[in-house]
């Protein structure tokens, strides 16, 4: 497979993109159909669970991060590797909790978004293929940690 260009220095690139389709899924919510009346109940109390479960691994995979969150691909001068908490299942924790919150709400709210929450999770995981090669060059054991921990962002699947 080619390797996934840096879209910049820092990989700002994919900083940009992400957000810009975080805020198409959110436009996405707001203003495409909703589900048909049958399903929009059931969509959405299983859609905020969803974004609860969601929201709570993006916070606690944050705070165990600490100083070495980002949202470039290109880790801080102060980063580490971090192996505990949600790191010891997935390797991006933030990304998958990122996905379920945006499943989450395109659940509860209309099947545009979530087309465009799966746009979102392929964007996701090619930065974080862009973001591991940073990681392996800047620090020496980061090939272990991802032998160890085999999956990017879905465990047992991806």
């Amino acid at each position: 497979m080619p390797e996934v260009p840096a879209l910049g220095a820092r990989g700002g690139g994919w900083v940009v993109l992400q957000f810009a389709l975080m805020a198409a899924v959110v436009l996405a919510c707001a203003a495409g159909p909703a589900w048909p009346e049958a399903l929009r109940l059931s969509l959405r109390l299983f859609g905020a669970l969803l974004v609860v479960a969601g929201a709570a691994l993006v916070l606690l995979s944050a705070r165990t991060l600490g100083r070495s969150l980002t949202p470039f691909p290109r880790p801080s001068g102060k980063a580490e590797i971090v192996e505990h908490g949600a790191y010891r299942y997935v390797r991006h924790p933030i990304y998958s909790g990122g996905l379920l919150v945006f499943t989450g709400l395109s659940l509860a709210f209309s099947p545009w978004a979530l087309a465009l929450t799966a746009a979102l999770g392929i964007v996701w995981g090619l930065k974080a293929r862009v973001e591991e090669r940073f990681l392996a060059a800047r620090f020496p054991g980061y090939g272990h940690y991802c032998t160890r921990t085999r999956f990017r962002l879905v465990p047992y699947v991806y």
